[in-house]
């Protein structure tokens, strides 16, 4: 069974820094490709980052520069390193694997529960 679990959410001030980790059990890691989507106060869960099994990693326009997304297959997590966070960064955070179609379309067959990220102004 694929199980997935975020943490490193939290309360932070605009300007300042998190990191997010996503453990992924259950299937074999290094071939898998991982993604991070967000879903903010009444919006649709979005695209955030993602990292293939080949380390390509791929970033959304509004988090390019600030957001930067790892993996450690020795312990079978990825991590977002969020800097620079913004009000608007706000969301609950999912990591989702095994996509059903592009890396970036928010279909994946497995999901996290997902972590709260709150950015005060």
């Amino acid at each position: 069974q694929v199980q997935l679990v975020e943490s490193g959410g939290g309360l932070v001030q605009a300007g300042g820094s998190l990191i997010l980790s996503c453990a992924v059990s259950g299937r074999t890691f290094s071939s898998a490709s991982v993604a991070w989507f967000r879903q903010g106060p009444g919006k649709e869960r979005d695209f955030v980052a993602a990292i293939t099994w080949t380390n390509r990693s791929y970033y959304a326009n509004s988090v390019t520069g600030r957001f930067t997304i790892s993996r450690d297959n020795a312990k079978n997590t990825v991590h977002l390193q969020m800097n620079n966070l913004k009000p608007e960064d706000t969301a609950v955070y999912y990591c989702a694997t095994d996509p059903k179609k592009g890396i970036s379309v928010n279909e994946y067959n497995y999901w996290g529960p997902g972590t709260q990220v709150t950015v005060s102004s």
